[in-house]
Protein backbone atom coordinates (compact mmCIF):
# COMPACT_ATOMS: atom_id res chain seq x y z
CA UNK A 1 0.00 0.00 0.00
CA UNK A 2 1.38 3.39 -0.99
CA UNK A 3 1.83 5.88 1.81
CA UNK A 4 0.53 9.38 1.15
CA UNK A 5 2.91 12.13 2.28
CA UNK A 6 1.52 15.56 3.20
CA UNK A 7 3.43 18.76 4.04
CA UNK A 8 6.99 19.88 3.23
CA UNK A 9 8.33 16.32 3.01
CA UNK A 10 6.13 15.71 -0.01
CA UNK A 11 8.39 17.98 -2.08
CA UNK A 12 11.71 17.10 -0.51
CA UNK A 13 12.93 15.27 -3.60
CA UNK A 14 11.49 17.68 -6.14
CA UNK A 15 13.77 18.57 -9.04
CA UNK A 16 11.86 21.77 -9.80
CA UNK A 17 14.23 24.74 -10.20
CA UNK A 18 12.83 28.26 -10.29
CA UNK A 19 14.63 31.61 -10.62
CA UNK A 20 15.85 32.75 -7.20
CA UNK A 21 13.58 35.14 -5.32
CA UNK A 22 13.67 35.71 -1.59
CA UNK A 23 10.00 36.66 -1.68
CA UNK A 24 9.09 33.09 -2.68
CA UNK A 25 11.17 31.31 0.00
CA UNK A 26 9.35 29.55 2.84
CA UNK A 27 9.65 31.14 6.27
CA UNK A 28 10.74 28.48 8.81
CA UNK A 29 9.20 30.50 11.64
CA UNK A 30 5.68 30.23 10.25
CA UNK A 31 5.41 26.64 9.01
CA UNK A 32 2.93 25.88 11.82
CA UNK A 33 1.02 29.14 11.47
CA UNK A 34 -2.22 27.35 10.65
CA UNK A 35 -2.14 25.71 14.08
CA UNK A 36 -1.23 28.76 16.16
CA UNK A 37 -3.68 30.48 18.51
CA UNK A 38 -4.65 33.98 17.40
CA UNK A 39 -2.36 35.90 19.77
CA UNK A 40 0.69 33.83 18.89
CA UNK A 41 -0.06 34.23 15.18
CA UNK A 42 -0.32 38.01 15.52
CA UNK A 43 2.89 38.22 17.55
CA UNK A 44 4.70 36.33 14.78
CA UNK A 45 3.39 38.68 12.08
CA UNK A 46 4.30 41.70 14.20
CA UNK A 47 7.81 40.39 14.87
CA UNK A 48 8.38 39.84 11.15
CA UNK A 49 7.02 43.29 10.34
CA UNK A 50 9.52 44.88 12.73
CA UNK A 51 12.36 43.61 10.54
CA UNK A 52 11.25 45.73 7.58
CA UNK A 53 12.57 49.18 8.64
CA UNK A 54 15.98 47.63 9.33
CA UNK A 55 16.03 46.12 5.84
CA UNK A 56 15.16 49.54 4.36
CA UNK A 57 17.92 51.21 6.40
CA UNK A 58 20.52 48.99 4.71
CA UNK A 59 19.62 50.33 1.25
CA UNK A 60 19.52 54.05 2.10
CA UNK A 61 22.64 54.83 -0.01
CA UNK A 62 20.91 53.42 -3.10
CA UNK A 63 17.71 55.25 -2.18
CA UNK A 64 19.65 58.51 -1.89
CA UNK A 65 21.00 57.99 -5.41
CA UNK A 66 17.44 57.41 -6.65
CA UNK A 67 16.24 60.61 -4.97
CA UNK A 68 19.03 62.58 -6.65
CA UNK A 69 17.94 61.23 -10.05
CA UNK A 70 14.34 62.28 -9.35
CA UNK A 71 15.39 65.78 -8.25
CA UNK A 72 17.47 66.13 -11.41
CA UNK A 73 14.56 65.05 -13.61
CA UNK A 74 11.88 67.21 -11.98
CA UNK A 75 14.07 70.31 -11.59
CA UNK A 76 14.88 70.00 -15.30
CA UNK A 77 11.20 70.14 -16.24
CA UNK A 78 10.89 66.39 -16.83
CA UNK A 79 8.65 63.78 -15.20
CA UNK A 80 8.89 60.82 -12.85
CA UNK A 81 6.97 57.68 -13.79
CA UNK A 82 6.12 54.89 -11.36
CA UNK A 83 5.53 51.55 -13.08
CA UNK A 84 4.22 48.52 -11.22
CA UNK A 85 1.71 45.68 -10.97
CA UNK A 86 -0.44 44.34 -8.15
CA UNK A 87 0.40 45.58 -4.65
CA UNK A 88 3.49 47.44 -5.85
CA UNK A 89 1.53 49.30 -8.50
CA UNK A 90 -1.30 50.18 -6.13
CA UNK A 91 1.17 51.60 -3.60
CA UNK A 92 2.70 53.65 -6.42
CA UNK A 93 -0.72 55.05 -7.40
CA UNK A 94 -1.36 56.07 -3.78
CA UNK A 95 2.02 57.77 -3.45
CA UNK A 96 1.74 59.72 -6.69
CA UNK A 97 -1.81 60.89 -5.92
CA UNK A 98 -0.90 62.19 -2.46
CA UNK A 99 2.01 64.33 -3.68
CA UNK A 100 -0.36 66.80 -5.32
CA UNK A 101 -2.28 67.93 -2.20
CA UNK A 102 0.65 67.46 0.19
CA UNK A 103 3.39 69.25 -1.73
CA UNK A 104 1.52 71.15 -4.44
CA UNK A 105 3.36 69.34 -7.22
CA UNK A 106 1.62 69.93 -10.52
CA UNK A 107 -0.61 67.12 -11.81
CA UNK A 108 1.20 64.98 -14.36
CA UNK A 109 4.72 65.58 -13.00
CA UNK A 110 4.79 62.33 -10.99
CA UNK A 111 2.69 59.69 -12.75
CA UNK A 112 1.82 56.14 -11.72
CA UNK A 113 1.25 53.45 -14.35
CA UNK A 114 -0.53 50.38 -12.97
CA UNK A 115 -0.61 47.14 -14.96
CA UNK A 116 -4.24 46.55 -15.86
CA UNK A 117 -5.17 50.23 -15.54
CA UNK A 118 -7.68 51.71 -13.12
CA UNK A 119 -9.67 48.46 -13.09
CA UNK A 120 -6.74 46.82 -11.31
CA UNK A 121 -6.92 49.30 -8.43
CA UNK A 122 -9.85 47.50 -6.85
CA UNK A 123 -9.98 44.20 -8.72
CA UNK A 124 -7.65 41.21 -9.00
CA UNK A 125 -5.66 41.58 -12.23
CA UNK A 126 -2.80 39.16 -11.70
CA UNK A 127 -2.42 38.37 -15.40
CA UNK A 128 -1.74 42.06 -16.17
CA UNK A 129 1.77 41.81 -14.74
CA UNK A 130 2.72 39.51 -17.64
CA UNK A 131 1.64 42.05 -20.27
CA UNK A 132 4.96 43.16 -21.73
CA UNK A 133 3.24 44.92 -24.62
CA UNK A 134 1.53 47.27 -22.14
CA UNK A 135 4.88 48.06 -20.53
CA UNK A 136 6.45 48.80 -23.90
CA UNK A 137 3.44 50.96 -24.88
CA UNK A 138 4.36 53.46 -22.17
CA UNK A 139 6.96 54.75 -24.64
CA UNK A 140 4.38 57.25 -25.82
CA UNK A 141 4.42 58.89 -22.38
CA UNK A 142 8.12 58.70 -21.49
CA UNK A 143 10.67 61.18 -22.85
CA UNK A 144 14.42 61.60 -22.62
CA UNK A 145 15.30 63.18 -19.29
CA UNK A 146 12.37 61.56 -17.46
CA UNK A 147 12.89 59.03 -14.67
CA UNK A 148 11.10 55.66 -14.73
CA UNK A 149 10.83 53.89 -11.38
CA UNK A 150 9.93 50.20 -11.71
CA UNK A 151 8.34 48.57 -8.67
CA UNK A 152 8.24 44.80 -8.37
CA UNK A 153 8.54 42.88 -5.10
CA UNK A 154 9.78 39.74 -6.84
CA UNK A 155 12.11 41.69 -9.12
CA UNK A 156 10.86 39.67 -12.11
CA UNK A 157 7.59 41.26 -13.32
CA UNK A 158 7.48 41.23 -17.16
CA UNK A 159 5.40 44.46 -17.31
CA UNK A 160 8.10 46.29 -15.36
CA UNK A 161 10.89 44.66 -17.35
CA UNK A 162 9.38 45.91 -20.62
CA UNK A 163 8.86 49.42 -19.21
CA UNK A 164 12.46 49.69 -17.99
CA UNK A 165 13.76 48.41 -21.33
CA UNK A 166 11.66 50.97 -23.16
CA UNK A 167 12.81 53.75 -20.81
CA UNK A 168 16.46 52.98 -21.52
CA UNK A 169 15.81 53.22 -25.25
CA UNK A 170 13.99 56.54 -24.78
CA UNK A 171 16.92 58.08 -22.93
CA UNK A 172 15.16 58.18 -19.55
CA UNK A 173 16.80 57.38 -16.23
CA UNK A 174 15.79 54.13 -14.56
CA UNK A 175 15.33 52.97 -10.96
CA UNK A 176 14.25 49.52 -9.80
CA UNK A 177 12.63 49.06 -6.38
CA UNK A 178 12.31 45.41 -5.43
CA UNK A 179 12.61 43.03 -2.47
CA UNK A 180 14.98 40.79 -4.39
CA UNK A 181 18.69 41.76 -4.30
CA UNK A 182 19.27 39.13 -7.01
CA UNK A 183 16.61 40.58 -9.33
CA UNK A 184 17.25 39.72 -13.00
CA UNK A 185 15.92 43.20 -13.86
CA UNK A 186 18.75 44.96 -11.99
CA UNK A 187 20.90 45.42 -15.16
CA UNK A 188 18.08 47.54 -16.62
CA UNK A 189 18.29 50.07 -13.76
CA UNK A 190 20.72 52.88 -13.08
CA UNK A 191 19.92 52.34 -9.39
CA UNK A 192 18.51 49.22 -7.72
CA UNK A 193 16.89 49.77 -4.31
CA UNK A 194 16.42 46.27 -2.90
CA UNK A 195 15.60 45.92 0.81
CA UNK A 196 15.97 42.21 1.61
CA UNK A 197 12.81 41.57 3.62
CA UNK A 198 13.22 37.80 3.41
CA UNK A 199 10.52 35.14 3.29
CA UNK A 200 6.96 36.20 4.00
CA UNK A 201 4.91 34.79 6.89
CA UNK A 202 2.60 33.41 4.19
CA UNK A 203 4.89 32.17 1.44
CA UNK A 204 4.88 34.49 -1.57
CA UNK A 205 2.33 36.93 -0.08
CA UNK A 206 4.30 40.04 -0.97
CA UNK A 207 1.52 42.38 0.13
CA UNK A 208 3.02 41.79 3.59
CA UNK A 209 6.70 42.56 4.37
CA UNK A 210 7.74 43.29 0.80
CA UNK A 211 4.71 45.55 0.33
CA UNK A 212 5.43 47.35 3.60
CA UNK A 213 9.04 47.88 2.48
CA UNK A 214 7.88 49.33 -0.83
CA UNK A 215 5.54 51.72 1.02
CA UNK A 216 8.39 52.84 3.29
CA UNK A 217 10.78 53.24 0.37
CA UNK A 218 8.31 55.26 -1.72
CA UNK A 219 7.33 57.43 1.27
CA UNK A 220 10.99 58.27 1.82
CA UNK A 221 11.77 58.60 -1.90
CA UNK A 222 8.98 61.02 -2.73
CA UNK A 223 9.18 63.02 0.51
CA UNK A 224 12.93 63.50 0.22
CA UNK A 225 12.51 64.49 -3.43
CA UNK A 226 9.88 67.10 -2.61
CA UNK A 227 11.95 68.55 0.24
CA UNK A 228 15.03 68.76 -2.00
CA UNK A 229 12.90 70.62 -4.55
CA UNK A 230 11.98 73.25 -1.93
CA UNK A 231 8.41 72.10 -1.43
CA UNK A 232 8.59 72.71 2.35
CA UNK A 233 9.88 75.39 4.69
CA UNK A 234 11.65 73.58 7.53
CA UNK A 235 9.33 70.62 8.16
CA UNK A 236 6.18 72.58 7.34
CA UNK A 237 3.94 71.84 4.32
CA UNK A 238 3.99 75.34 2.89
CA UNK A 239 3.19 74.13 -0.64
CA UNK A 240 0.15 72.02 0.22
CA UNK A 241 -3.18 72.64 -1.50
CA UNK A 242 -5.64 74.07 1.05
CA UNK A 243 -8.84 72.66 -0.45
CA UNK A 244 -10.99 72.34 2.68
CA UNK A 245 -11.56 74.04 6.05
CA UNK A 246 -9.18 71.71 7.91
CA UNK A 247 -6.34 72.47 5.50
CA UNK A 248 -7.04 76.21 5.48
CA UNK A 249 -6.77 76.15 9.29
CA UNK A 250 -3.54 74.18 8.94
CA UNK A 251 -2.14 76.91 6.69
CA UNK A 252 -2.69 79.47 9.44
CA UNK A 253 -0.97 77.20 11.96
CA UNK A 254 1.95 76.80 9.54
CA UNK A 255 2.33 80.57 9.27
CA UNK A 256 2.17 80.95 13.06
CA UNK A 257 4.77 78.17 13.56
CA UNK A 258 7.10 79.55 10.92
CA UNK A 259 6.91 83.24 11.74
CA UNK A 260 5.43 83.69 15.22
CA UNK A 261 2.72 85.94 13.77
CA UNK A 262 -0.75 85.99 15.33
CA UNK A 263 -3.82 84.66 13.55
CA UNK A 264 -4.98 88.07 12.31
CA UNK A 265 -1.59 88.94 10.82
CA UNK A 266 -1.22 85.47 9.32
CA UNK A 267 -4.65 85.61 7.72
CA UNK A 268 -3.95 89.03 6.21
CA UNK A 269 -0.58 87.91 4.82
CA UNK A 270 -2.13 84.77 3.38
CA UNK A 271 -4.81 86.83 1.67
CA UNK A 272 -2.20 89.19 0.22
CA UNK A 273 -0.24 86.15 -1.00
CA UNK A 274 -3.31 84.77 -2.78
CA UNK A 275 -3.44 81.72 -0.51
CA UNK A 276 0.21 80.80 -1.12
CA UNK A 277 1.50 79.88 2.35
CA UNK A 278 5.17 79.78 1.36
CA UNK A 279 4.94 83.22 -0.20
CA UNK A 280 3.26 84.47 2.99
CA UNK A 281 6.05 82.94 5.12
CA UNK A 282 8.70 84.79 3.13
CA UNK A 283 6.70 88.04 3.27
CA UNK A 284 6.30 87.87 7.04
CA UNK A 285 9.86 86.77 7.84
CA UNK A 286 11.46 89.28 5.48
CA UNK A 287 8.98 92.05 6.19
CA UNK A 288 8.47 92.64 2.51
CA UNK A 289 5.71 92.85 -0.09
CA UNK A 290 4.15 89.95 -1.95
CA UNK A 291 5.70 91.10 -5.23
CA UNK A 292 9.20 91.28 -3.80
CA UNK A 293 8.86 87.94 -1.99
CA UNK A 294 7.53 86.29 -5.14
CA UNK A 295 10.48 87.56 -7.17
CA UNK A 296 12.93 86.25 -4.56
CA UNK A 297 11.23 82.84 -4.56
CA UNK A 298 11.36 82.70 -8.35
CA UNK A 299 15.07 83.51 -8.34
CA UNK A 300 15.60 80.89 -5.61
CA UNK A 301 13.67 78.25 -7.62
CA UNK A 302 11.02 77.96 -4.92
CA UNK A 303 13.35 77.42 -1.94
CA UNK A 304 12.12 79.61 0.91
CA UNK A 305 15.41 79.69 2.87
CA UNK A 306 17.32 80.72 -0.26
CA UNK A 307 14.74 83.41 -1.01
CA UNK A 308 15.10 84.82 2.50
CA UNK A 309 18.88 84.87 2.15
CA UNK A 310 18.59 86.78 -1.11
CA UNK A 311 16.27 89.32 0.48
CA UNK A 312 18.65 89.80 3.42
CA UNK A 313 21.52 90.50 1.02
CA UNK A 314 19.31 92.89 -0.94
CA UNK A 315 18.38 94.82 2.21
CA UNK A 316 22.04 95.12 3.23
CA UNK A 317 22.99 96.33 -0.25
CA UNK A 318 20.22 98.92 -0.17
CA UNK A 319 21.31 100.14 3.25
CA UNK A 320 24.91 100.45 2.09
CA UNK A 321 23.80 102.28 -1.04
CA UNK A 322 21.58 104.61 1.00
CA UNK A 323 24.40 105.41 3.42
CA UNK A 324 26.70 106.20 0.51
CA UNK A 325 24.36 108.88 -0.70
Amino acid sequence: MNKRVNGPAAFAGSSVRLPPSRTEDRNPLSVSIDRMPTMELLRLINAEDRSVPAAVAVVLPALAAAVDLAVQALSGGHRVHYVGAGTSGRIAVLDAAELIPTFGIEAGRVVAHLAGGTHALTNPSEDAEDDEDAGTALAGQVAAGDLVVGLTASGRTPYVRAALTMARRAGAGTVLISANPASPLAPLADVHVAPDTGPEVITGSTRMKAGTAQKLVLNAFSTATMVRLGRTYSNLMTDMQASNDKLRSRQLRILAEATGADVTTSRAALAEAGGDAKLAVVMLLAGTSAARARQALTEAHGHAHRALSRLEVLVVDEEVAGGGE
